[in-house]
């Protein structure tokens, strides 16, 4: 065998064996301390995650009040006059075109584009001062842009609330799903995660009933109420962050005081025995501290599988459909003939759907592992999507609604297929992502995350409801193809990281069937001399 990098031959079976070998050895070493890890549910950890994931509330209420306020005809008169005068006057116009409207979507879209550049800022902070100092600016500025937004007095003043709003989120959504994966403890990573997607449907669930209730207010009260009350979930975040410890990840990251990160990892863990745990920390923050530029060492061959789901997971969470419904379900059923009140209405049926599927899957995450609701949820998805573009393709036309027969079914398959999300790509989005990463570009790979979420966010809401004057009913098949391509994906691609601590879980890359060819190859050619 050639000493070369070039005349290896990675195809043959001396090689194939030296990756299983390895992976094994790793895995049955990487049980090994996990075993030793000595742990027990605390209830200061389980207050500061519940503390943290507020944060998902805040982009949840912001998902959930644009579509809600986007339907309000006092809203509409007050920023978009000639979008209301388009819905309420011109019957020529097509169901499908009525709100098709770029300055109305930009308003959506903006809080997205400056939530995509502070998170680039948030990455820096969070990995030169830490976790929580990114969660309390976050929530403090995003304090502020609910307060501007909801004292608006023009369609400026308002885009100034929407965009501090944004970069409450940018630094919100960089840091709060890494506070979550490193306080919690390996066995219930999963659960503690994916409090995150709850706390976020209890914010669109809190801004859907918000909206219900005020939308009937004559006044500009109404909107107002709705655009202002982020600042309640934005003040319990930025008072919370006050009170939080600091991961001993992150502590282990930026400083040699293991005497500190030993002394939060026996609170938050509640026994004295976490030399085990110690141990895995002080040697992933070794590496880490190697490490000068974790964008550029990203890009390396041995951190591929995570740099490509850090951009495939967060791009296919979106192409779910999700946001497209979660934006505009009110604007969606008006478009089916309902009235302003019963669309509301039905948006809360589905958010309140939403929130208890995705707290199911906190509850079983853990016991079934991610793949299994991937799958499960990915084939409800598919086959919702494509029973409501049918409805739609055969029983709504330019004009009038859908006959009251099909309005019930139609809001029931919509359930079905946020449910389906639910437990599936709405978590998982968050919580896959937030695991997966080494401590040395754990930062920088959350950034990455969060920046291809908001590009694919602003995407689809500045240009759904022109994909859906255009396609009209076709726009539920273009997702649903989406939802089958990304199933399949997963299936092949993404191996199970259930109970695996998070400073190992890079050795599930090396015994997978596709990346063991890419990162186990190059741990055998360091080690071989080849």
């Amino acid at each position: 065998m050639n000493n070369t990098k070039e005349h290896f031959d990675w195809d043959s079976p001396l090689c194939e064996s030296l990756v299983e070998e390895k992976a094994m050895a790793e895995k049955k070493d990487a049980g090994s301390r996990s075993g030793k890890y000595h742990r027990r549910m605390t209830s200061f950890v389980v207050v500061s995650c519940m503390v943290a994931a507020v944060g998902g509330a805040l982009f949840g209420y912001d998902i959930g009040v644009s579509g809600g306020v986007s339907s309000m005809d006092t809203f509409l008169k007050k920023f978009y006059l000639d979008v209301y005068m388009k819905m309420e006057e011109d019957t020529t116009v097509s169901n499908y075109c009525k709100f098709d409207s770029q300055l109305l979507t930009l308003f959506t879209s903006s809080l997205y584009i400056s939530g995509l550049f502070a998170s680039f800022a948030a990455s820096s902070l969070t990995g030169t001062f830490g976790r929580r100092p990114s969660i309390l600016v976050g929530g403090a500025t995003h304090l502020v842009g609910a307060l501007v937004a909801g004292a608006a007095s023009n369609i400026y003043v308002l885009m100034v609330g929407r965009i501090l709003l944004g970069v409450g989120l940018g630094f919100s959504n960089q840091a709060v799903p890494l506070y979550l994966s490193e306080m919690a403890p390996t066995r219930y990573r999963g659960a503690f995660s994916n409090g995150f997607q709850f706390c976020v449907n209890i914010g669109a669930l809190s801004a859907n009933l918000i909206t219900y209730g005020t939308e009937k207010m004559e006044s500009d009260w109404g909107w107002r109420i709705c655009l202002a009350s982020a600042a309640v979930p934005a003040a319990i975040l930025t008072l919370g962050a006050l009170f939080l410890e600091e991961t001993p990840n992150s502590i282990m990251q930026r400083t040699d005081n293991h005497q500190k990160a030993r002394s939060i990892l026996e609170k938050i863990r509640g026994t004295k025995d976490v030399q085990a745990e110690l141990d895995d920390l002080i040697n992933a923050s070794t590496i880490s501290k190697t490490v000068a530029h974790p964008f550029l060492q990203i890009t390396k061959r041995k951190y591929r599988p995570q740099l490509v789901m850090a951009i495939a997971i967060p791009f296919f969470q979106q192409v779910t459909g999700i946001n497209a419904i979660a934006f505009y379900a009110p604007i969606i059923f008006r478009t089916t003939g309902l009235g302003e009140s019963a669309s509301l209405l039905s948006a809360v049926v589905v958010r309140a759907v939403n929130m208890t599927c995705t707290f199911i899957s906190m509850l079983i995450v853990d016991k079934f592992g991610r793949r299994v609701l991937f799958t499960v949820g990915g084939i409800q998805m598919v086959v919702s999507h494509i029973a409501v573009g049918s409805i739609l393709a055969t029983q709504l036309g330019d004009h009038g609604g859908v006959s009251k027969g099909y309005g019930l079914p139609l809001l029931l398959l919509i359930c079905v297929y946020v449910s389906g999300y639910g437990w599936s790509w709405g978590p998982l989005g968050w919580l896959v992502p937030s695991e997966i990463f080494p401590l040395e570009i754990r930062s920088a790979g959350q950034t990455i995350r969060v920046a291809v979420n908001f590009l694919c966010t602003i995407i689809i809401a500045q240009t759904f409801l022109a994909m859906l004057c255009h396609m009209k009913s076709g726009i539920f098949f273009f997702f649903g193809g989406w939802v089958v391509f990304m199933t399949v994906f997963v299936y092949l691609f993404l191996p199970e990281t259930k109970n695996v601590p998070i400073e190992q879980v890079d050795i599930v890359w090396r015994e997978h069937w596709f990346w063991k060819r890419i990162v186990g190859q190059e741990n055998v050619l360091r080690e071989t001399g080849a």
